[in-house]
């Protein structure tokens, strides 16, 4: 018997990836500790985050030996999955740890908080009318970092042979600039930019300071994470809403789309597909919502008109604030939200879904189909949509691609929904969680409580998860972990 040295030598390679980025979660963790300064009454916490930090710091530091001075870095066929998938979980992992030690959460519900603060889920079992200050910044940390990947953040500061691999296996597809870290550090630059801005424009007109800063990061982000009962409902205040608005739709863009605002091409911004769908989506279902299923529940149709504008873009960019409950929304308005928690938001975001493009794909393949039948049999005709680099030809290999992935999240959710029901709660309720969880929305009817069952809430985990880093790339890193555990000893005949 006698080991597979390639599996070995890029699992060494694989190790060292996970310390580099284990030291950067370290880093994370101690972020929160900045609210000391305002809020010294609470610096009896630090040591909850301080022992987590140190532990990440110590074992991150120690795995990046491995890959100190190597020159040939190579990874085996799907290895980057392993990493990210890695990662993602030492980092839930890890950020669950100070409300664990703090004695707040116990172990699931401490998990559950964690993950819902990384994938930019926003479903909370905390309370947080009594929740210290510093671990409500902790939520809006891993919410800051959750949106734009921790695999950017760790190519904005260095650069590595397969950093590429690893940035499109964590589920980015947009690459700005021939140099990925010029692009990591370009979206950074953007993404910090707008939650700079959103605080201050929050603070203008009469929110206060932290809940600006928590509210900023939650609404680009498209986390949700409130530090309000009521969300955003609780200012009771127009402008406020419309800042809020503004933050979640920017979110919800692909970040290449970005640098056409930023550049001033708003006819390219506008011909790309995902966006024209989004507001195609939007300015049809907001006034049938407002007008056939909230007319006459909030007193005014323009009141409606406002309440179902925030609630659908809410959901549909899967952010998860809201201005309203919806113990009195109609099944049909309950109907409408759940299929724009199910669409999602755009491709390259820091939204979850099934995602615009695949939903627009799907749409204009019918389209492109339905015009087939009125044409010439040998025609050749080439289908093309915008997306930020310009113009994209399809085949039907993408197509294959968008209907296989729609189908397993279709699966995933409709298995999500059936554990739920089986726990005694209504099919509409159901649908309506685990959509918000699935899609990594934050919106809920009240079925995620402190006191859900834990099968429940881990339920709920793994949807989040599989709708952050987008189904397949956690399902390739378990095949592939499982391969190569079988293949690493080569028995001798």
């Amino acid at each position: 018997m006698q080991f597979n040295r390639k599996i070995m030598d890029s699992y060494k390679i694989t190790l060292g990836y996970i310390g580099i980025l284990t030291m950067i979660i370290g880093g994370m963790l101690l972020l929160p500790l900045l609210v000391l300064v305002a809020y010294p009454d609470e610096l009896r916490y630090a040591i909850n985050f301080i022992i987590p930090a140190a532990i990440a710091l110590l074992i991150g530091y120690w795995l990046s030996f491995l890959i100190r001075g190597e020159k040939n870095h190579k990874l085996t066929l799907r290895q980057d999955t392993v990493i990210v998938v890695s990662v993602w979980l030492m980092a839930t992992f890890f950020s669950a740890l100070p409300f664990m030690l703090s004695g707040q959460l116990n172990f699931t519900q401490a998990y559950f908080e964690a993950v819902s603060g990384w994938t930019t889920t926003g479903l909370s079992v905390v309370d947080v009318t009594v929740t210290p200050k510093v671990y409500l910044l902790h939520r809006s940390i891993m919410q800051f970092f959750g949106g734009v990947g921790l695999v950017l953040v760790m190519l904005s500061a260095l650069s590595g042979t397969y950093g590429m691999r690893l940035y499109n296996a964590e589920g980015h597809s947009d690459k700005l600039l021939p140099n990925l870290a010029k692009s990591a550090r370009i979206i950074m630059s953007i993404y910090a930019g707008y939650v700079l801005a959103g605080i201050i424009l929050y603070v203008t007109f009469g929110m206060p300071w932290f809940d600006a800063i928590n509210h900023s990061i939650g609404a680009l982000s498209t986390g949700g994470f409130s530090t309000q009962t009521d969300s955003i409902g609780a200012y009771k205040s127009f402008p406020i809403e419309l800042i809020t608005i503004i933050l979640m739709l920017l979110g919800t863009i692909n970040f290449a789309a970005h640098l056409l605002l930023i550049k001033g091409k708003f006819r390219n911004f506008f011909r790309i597909g995902e966006i024209r769908f989004m507001f195609a989506f939007l300015g049809f279902s907001i006034p049938i919502a407002a007008f056939v299923s909230l007319n006459g529940i909030y007193g005014s149709v323009s009141e409606g008109f406002r309440i179902s504008a925030f609630q659908l873009i809410s959901a549909l960019t899967t952010t998860g604030f809201s201005t309203v409950t919806y113990n009195s929304w109609s099944p049909f308005c309950i109907f409408i939200m759940i299929i724009a928690m199910l669409i999602g938001g755009g491709t390259g975001s820091t939204a979850g879904g099934i995602k615009q493009n695949r939903i627009y794909l799907m749409v204009k393949a019918f389209y492109w189909n339905l015009k087939r039948k009125f044409l010439p049999e040998h025609l050749v005709h080439e289908d093309f949509i915008y997306r930020p680099e310009g113009k994209v030809y399809i085949d039907q290999k993408h197509l294959t691609e968008v209907y296989n992935y729609t189908f397993i999240y279709m699966v995933l959710f409709f298995l999500g929904v059936s554990v739920m029901v089986a726990y005694g709660y209504s099919l509409q309720d159901s649908l309506f969680e685990f959509a918000s969880s699935l899609g990594t929305v934050g919106l809920s009817v009240g079925v995620t409580l402190p006191t859900t069952p834990s099968v429940v809430l881990w339920t709920e985990i793994v949807g989040m998860l599989f709708g952050r880093l987008e189904i397949y790339v956690i399902l390739i890193a378990v095949i592939k972990f499982f391969k190569d555990a079988k293949s690493i000893i080569v028995t001798e005949k």
